[in-house]
């Protein structure tokens, strides 16, 4: 008998880049497999159209996108809003099937408060003046996960902790905080100004629960994170709401990825069913 899934009012992950070297997509599907959703949004870059390549489409990526469909298929209510590495999708705002939407934003209520969500890059001026740059800047962030996945294989070899050089940088470079404090405070303001209780968001990959106040008053500020560097999602459950850590969780299933000669021909027959399973869904 399988282990029994957590149960979770709400789950809210973003930046998973799955497509990308450095998704960490096996240790999702071990925290996905580890919960029961009542609600799921993917709150933007869950797969990383930008950088998207046939050459690289693992099998652990494709369990992660058939994990989700099944959980539709279960009735579980997701909701999939756009970022700017899946920014394709925004043509399809508005599209539902059965307990499925995809959205640019959404507002909640939750227990008598209101929840504003959106992925958040409408705040980045590189996105928003210079689409080449941030996609120039988006490869050279995956060249450096590369990197540091092969930094991480030799440091685990020699029996040392896994460093994370895309955290050492942004953390070290005035630049980057500035930015990122600029982000939450800019997302804060206009939260306050539309009388809203929580704005959450992802883009900056830096989880984060925290109050913020300006001279029009105050909103709880939320960032899911991502699946690259801190492996983190937002619960909410009873009212309250926690980042959720997959280095600090214990319990997470194992998982088994199918084997076979090529991943081809293993993405194919996964693919197969996924499209079985989603035309299965009740309208």
């Amino acid at each position: 008998m399988g282990k029994r899934k957590r149960e979770v009012e709400l789950v809210i992950i973003s930046d998973t880049h799955l497509g990308t070297y450095g998704c960490h997509s096996e240790e999702l599907l071990r925290y996905l497999k580890s919960i029961k959703p009542k609600r799921l949004i993917l709150n933007g870059d869950i797969i990383d159209m930008w950088q998207f390549s046939k050459r690289y489409w693992p099998k652990s990526h494709m369990q992660v996108v058939k994990h989700i469909t099944g959980l539709i298929a279960k009735g579980t209510k997701i909701t999939y809003l756009t970022g700017n590495h899946d920014e394709m999708l925004r043509k399809f705002a508005g599209f539902r099937l059965s307990s499925f939407q995809i959205a640019n934003k959404k507002v909640l209520t939750l227990n008598g408060k209101s929840a504003w969500v959106f992925h958040g890059d409408v705040f980045d001026v590189t996105m928003q003046h210079s689409k080449w740059l941030a996609r120039l800047g988006a490869v050279g962030y995956d060249t450096l996960i590369l990197i540091n996945s092969f930094v991480n294989f030799i440091l685990k070899a020699l029996g040392r902790n896994k460093i994370s050089l895309s955290k050492r940088v942004k953390d070290s470079v005035k630049q980057a905080v500035k930015f990122i404090n600029n982000f939450e405070q800019t997302a804060a303001d206009i939260a306050i100004s539309n009388g809203y209780d929580y704005v959450i968001c992802g883009h900056i990959h830096q989880p984060e629960i925290k109050k913020i106040s300006s001279e029009k008053g105050e909103v709880t500020y939320l960032n899911s994170g991502d699946w690259v560097e801190n492996l983190t999602a937002l619960e909410y459950n009873e009212g309250a709401w926690r980042i959720y850590r997959y280095y600090e969780d214990s319990t997470a299933p194992s998982i088994k990825i199918p084997k076979g000669v090529k991943n081809k021909l293993d993405n194919d027959e996964i693919f197969k069913d996924l499209v079985t399973e989603f035309l299965t869904i009740k309208k």
